[in-house]
This record gives structure tokens, sequence and C-alpha cells, in this order.
């Protein structure tokens, strides 16, 4: 259960605080004054303190603790609470290593639930180290002493301490996220924060003002000052995943962030600047996007100072056998299965032979559903065909609106069945519409390329990923409703 340490010399809202935090689980420590509150964070189980800006306490302030904080644990996430509307002191306390702050209002509770939920994620990815080439089963680790591995591992050592921008690239399900925070831990930044933004999940309309914040005013929602993620990253790392999905006018105002080290809130004039570095995930071909114009090249230019390449798992079938270990030992308490239940040499060999299009997320899924299935007795051949079948995405039928199609795929999300959902969707309508085109076009390139409105490289680039070919696409007839 998340601790949080509540200063707060108010005793309604405390207690109206505590009661709130509580119903969302959390588990609510109160202190009245700064002396109490710094105590109880000597103590050492507080995972989050909360506290007035403007304690009326005789010894210290909210910023006195923020301050001391810092000092003492600079990656404890502390949160201020301001019942100023006018925030210039809780933008100064950023400077000062605050997590965040939020206005005392009628969506405090709101607004403090979701900070918290943002801090202890965050807080996750910068207190548990990964493991490189190493299978200990308590913590995230990167699996795999394939040489291609071994090569990752070199270039993460070699670039971690490197004061350079590092562009990870890498199909989906690879593990991007564990390179970039396998950087993180072994920089000289380690002690400092690590920040990701996921330039999918935010829609493209939020995305700048969460990048780089926004002032009062700055459009129709924003009805006070916010400090975007590159400020709460100062001093620290910040990882953009899937940049390549990031559009130019923003991809632009990034390239100037790397140039000048300074960022512009919205709606703001003054530069601000920020000592951040910048490690970035794509794995969409940018060549080809630069050809097409989506992507700059000026900033490709900057990303890739230093590029990690994370091979495919087809590309590295010997570390299946590892992986699946790694799996079984962190899956099987969690499903009441036991640890010793592994597959069979011909479910390991079968597992071995899979194409594992969605790579090693893809994997990880599997072994969870043959946990399941197996019931605590070795994992069979038979098992593991089943758990493919089960793990395979639904194909859209031919009568199917997109509007259903999405519901399914957001239940089986919301069942912790898939991931990503918006990238799922988006490669069935890719493979519906790049194969129906080349069959029209009987294999004609560069006409098929012509009717989509892209180039003949990104035809090319789409038919092997997807593994289409005029004799061989398969269409699903799916014309939605729309």
């Amino acid at each position: 259960m998340n601790r949080v340490l509540l200063i707060e010399d108010d005793q309604t809202v405390a207690e109206s605080l505590k009661g709130a935090l509580e119903v969302e689980g959390y588990e609510v420590v109160t202190a009245t004054n700064a002396a109490e509150g710094l105590a109880l964070v000597r103590d050492g189980n507080s995972q989050a303190v909360v506290t007035d800006l403007n304690l009326c306490s005789p010894e210290a302030t909210g910023m006195d603790i923020l301050k001391t904080l810092h000092a003492t644990r600079p990656l404890l996430p502390v949160i201020l609470i301001t019942g100023e509307h006018t925030t210039d002191k809780a933008i100064e306390a950023m400077k000062f290593g605050a997590y965040d702050y939020v206005v005392k209002s009628g969506q405090l509770t709101e607004e403090l639930l979701g900070v918290l939920e943002r801090a202890f994620a965050d807080s996750q990815l910068t207190s548990q180290p990964v493991e490189i080439g190493d299978t200990g089963f308590t913590r995230d680790s990167i699996i795999g002493s394939s040489r291609v591995m071994r090569d990752v591992y070199k270039e993460i050592g070699r670039v971690a301490a490197m004061p350079v921008t590092v562009l990870i690239r890498g199909e989906t399900g690879t593990g991007k996220e564990l390179v970039a925070r396998a950087t993180y831990h072994h920089s000289d930044r380690a002690k400092q924060p690590f920040v990701e933004v996921n330039c999918v999940a935010i829609p493209e309309n939020l995305l700048e003002s969460e990048m780089f914040g926004h002032e009062a005013g700055a459009f129709t929602d924003a009805k006070m000052r916010r400090i975007g993620r590159f400020e709460q990253a100062n001093r620290g790392t910040i990882f953009l995943d899937e940049i390549g999905d990031m559009r130019t006018s923003t991809q632009a105002k990034l390239l100037r962030v790397l140039q000048n080290r300074t960022i512009q809130r919205v709606g703001g004039k003054e530069p601000i600047p920020v000592d951040v570095r910048v490690l970035a995930a794509t794995h969409r071909n940018l060549e080809v996007a630069i050809k097409e114009g989506g992507f700059r090249q000026d900033l490709y230019h900057r990303l890739t100072e230093a590029v990690i390449t994370l091979p495919p798992l087809r590309e590295r079938r010997e570390d299946i056998p590892e992986l699946v270990r790694f799996f079984i030992h962190r899956h099987a308490s969690q499903l009441g299965s036991s640890a010793a239940t592994m597959p069979t040499p011909d479910a390991m060999a079968q597992l071995q032979d899979h194409p594992w299009p969605g790579n090693v997320r893809e994997l990880r899924n599997v072994v969870r559903k043959s946990l399941l299935l197996a019931r605590g007795y070795p994992i069979s051949r038979e098992i593991v065909n089943l758990a493919l079948a089960q793990a395979q995405l639904p194909r859209p039928a031919a009568d199917q609106s997109i509007a259903g199609y999405v519901s399914i795929l957001l239940a089986r999300a919301k069942a912790g069945e898939i991931e990503n959902v918006q990238v799922v969707l988006t490669e069935a309508i890719e493979r519906e519409l790049y194969g129906q085109a080349i069959r029209m076009a009987d294999g004609d390139q560069s006409k098929a390329g012509s009717w989509l409105g892209v180039s003949r490289p990104t035809m090319r680039e789409k038919l092997l990923k997807y593994g289409l070919h005029p004799s061989q696409a398969q269409t699903g007839a799916w014309f939605p409703k729309l």
C-alpha cells in the first residue's frame, strides 16, 4: 500500500483529504507542523509527502520542508497545497524540487489524487533499478545473453554516462522503456528525477501543454499556471516515448529546447532555462517519415547523437527460454501457481518457433496465460497453443463498425489482456488498408501508394511489416459505417 505523509495545520482540510485518500487505497499519516512531519519522514516509511505551502508553523513553512527534503531525499515526491490563486510561490517552489502543486479549491481532492497517482508511477520508475542481463526475480530486468543483446548492453554502458541525447529504436514490445530506465540508472543523473512522457497516450492538443506547461488563460480550460514535464525533470532525465508520433509543430518546439536548453510555456513569453537530459524512443521508421514530411530532419539529427537499437524477439530466439523462466518466476506467485511450473521441452520448442510479432510483451502475456491454464502442472505444448490462440487479437468482422471494434479492444485492455489500444487499432486499420490497396493494384506498389497518398518506400515498409503480398493478403472486407 502506498504511504502518504500529509502535513497540514488546518484540521478540517487534513481530515477531509485523509478520508478521501484512504478511500482510494492510500495509507495516510498526518502531521500538523514541520517538526512533526520531518520526524516522520526520517522514519523512512513515507513514499510521498503532501504539505501546505503556507503552514502556520513557528519553526518552518512548507517551503522550508521542501528545501530540507530535497536536500536529504531528492527522489521523494513532495506535493504542495497552496491557498493562493496567484501561484508565484508555488512556481518558485518547483525550482527547489517540488514534484507538483495543487490549489485549494472545489477540485482539490480530485486534482491531488491525479497528481499522487502520477507521482507514485514516476517514483517507481525512478526507484527501481533495471538489471541488465540479470534474471534477478525481484526487479525489472533486461533479459537475454545472446550476442545481439550483449551488444545492446555494451551500448547502454557506453552512452549512459555521456551528456548526449539518446534515441532508442525498436519494434513495439521490445523493451525500449527498460533500456531508457537502465540508461538513466547508470548515468550521473540517477539521483535526480526520471520523467516519462508517452507521446501516443496524450492527445495531440494537450501534448505541448503537458511537456512545457501553460500560463493561466492560455486556452479555454487553463484556469491557472501549470508546470510542464520538462520543468519537473529539471536536473534529471526526461523520456519521450513514441516520439515518432509527435506532430511537427511540437517537434519544432522540442528542437528549440534541445538547441537552447530553455522552454516556453504555452501562452508564455519568457524563456525558462532547464537542465534536462533527453532520452527518446520510437518504433517508427523516422527516415521514411522525414521523406514524407512527417518528421523534422533537424530534430532527427539532434535526437540521434547516440542510437540504441533493440532487436525483435524473432532475431534472438535463443533468449526465449531465459525470458520464459524470468516471467514464470515473476508472475507465478501473483497467479497462485508454482514457480517450478516450467514448459515441457516440446512446449519450449513451440515458444521458440513462434514469430512473436508482439515481441517480449506478447511472450510475457502468453506465459501468464499458460500459467493460468496449467494450474500448477508443467506447461505442455497443448497449453502453449491454447495460450497463443487466446492471446491473438480479434480481427474486425466484415460488418463491424470501428466503434464496435474499439469497444472490444478496450474491454480486452480493461481485463489486462492487451496494452496500447491505440497502437493495436492503428495497426489493424493499416493492415486492412494496405492489404486491400496492394491487391486492388495487382501488386503495383507505386500505384497503391499513390491511392493512399504515401511514397513507395512507405508502401514497401508497411507491406513488409504486415507480411502482405498481393497473393497472400487476406483482408476482412472491413468497411465500417462512418
